[in-house]
C-alpha cells in the first residue's frame, strides 16, 4: 500500500517545454492547511498544478469517518479524473500545510492532453498506479492488523518524507496528527494510539505534537512485514493484533 504516486511527478515527467505550457494555461491558487481544494462529489472539473507543499486525498466512509487515500505533493496533479471522465470529483483534496498551486480549466487540460499523446500516456499511467494502489489497499485491510499497517505507514513516511536526525533516527517531516494516521491506514484514532504506545514502549518509536520519530527502522520493517514483534529483532510470529 502507498500514500505516494509515482517516485517521478507528472509535472517533472513532462518535457519543459509542455510543462511550461501547461502552468501557462492555469491560474495561481494559494491553500492555507485545513483548506479545502477539491471537494468529494462535486461537480466542478479544474486540475490543481501543485507548486508547492503537500496536501492530503480523502474520502469518506458510511459511518462519517475519513479515509485518507493519498498524499499529493510537488510535481503532481489532482482533479485530474474529474477532468478526464467529467463525472462528479471522487476525492476530496486538502491542503496539509500551504500549498502553492496552478489551477487548470477541465476543457484546457484535456486539449493539452488530445495535442500531446506522451502526456496522455503519464497520466494513464498514473491512474493505473492509483487504482493497483487501492487493490493493495483492500488487501492490507482485510489481512494485516492495525500494528502492521500503521508500521508500513510510517515506513513509507520516512522513506519518502523523512529527514535523519542524530544516532540514525529519522523524523517523519509531515505533521500528521494521530486521526490523520488512523484514517491513512482505515483505523480507529484509539487504535493508533495503543500502536504507537506499544512501539514507543519497545523504543521503535518517539512521538510529540505532530511528530514521529522513527529510532529503530529495521524492526519497524520486520513488524510492517508481520515478521517481528515490537522489541524483538526478528520472529516468525505475526505481530500481536491491535
Amino acid at each position: 500500500m502507498s500514500l505516494f504516486g509515482q517516485d517521478r511527478s507528472f509535472l517533472h515527467a513532462l518535457p519543459a517545454s509542455d510543462r511550461r505550457d501547461l502552468l501557462a494555461q492555469g491560474a495561481p491558487r494559494g491553500y492555507e492547511p485545513g483548506e479545502v481544494m477539491i471537494r468529494e462529489r462535486d461537480t466542478s472539473a479544474y486540475v490543481l498544478a501543485l507548486l508547492s507543499g503537500w496536501s492530503v486525498v480523502s474520502v469518506g466512509t458510511e459511518r462519517g469517518a475519513r479515509l485518507i487515500l493519498a498524499l499529493r505533493g510537488a510535481g503532481e496533479v489532482v482533479g485530474d479524473l474529474a477532468a478526464v471522465d467529467r463525472g462528479p470529483r471522487s476525492a476530496t483534496v486538502t491542503a496539509l500545510g500551504r500549498v502553492e498551486a496552478v489551477a487548470i480549466s477541465g476543457d484546457r487540460f484535456r486539449r493539452f492532453l488530445a495535442a500531446r499523446p506522451h502526456a496522455t500516456s503519464l497520466i494513464m499511467r498514473q491512474l493505473a498506479t492509483r487504482l493497483r494502489s487501492a487493490d493493495v489497499e483492500r488487501r492490507s485491510l482485510a489481512s494485516e492488523t492495525v500494528l502492521q499497517r500503521l508500521a508500513a505507514r510510517l515506513v513509507e513516511l520516512a522513506e519518502r518524507a523523512g529527514r535523519r536526525a542524530d544516532a540514525g533516527a529519522t523524523v517523519l517531516e509531515l505533521p500528521l496528527p494521530q486521526h490523520d494516521l488512523a484514517a491513512a491506514i482505515g483505523a480507529t484514532r484509539e487504535a493508533v494510539a495503543k500502536a504507537l504506545r506499544l512501539l514507543r514502549e519497545q523504543g521503535v518509536v518517539r512521538t510529540a505534537h505532530r511528530t514521529v520519530v522513527v529510532v529503530d527502522m529495521p524492526v519497524l520493517v520486520l513488524l510492517a512485514q508481520g515478521r517481528a514483534r515490537p522489541g524483538a529483532e526478528s520472529s516468525d510470529k505475526p505481530p500481536p493484533a491491535v
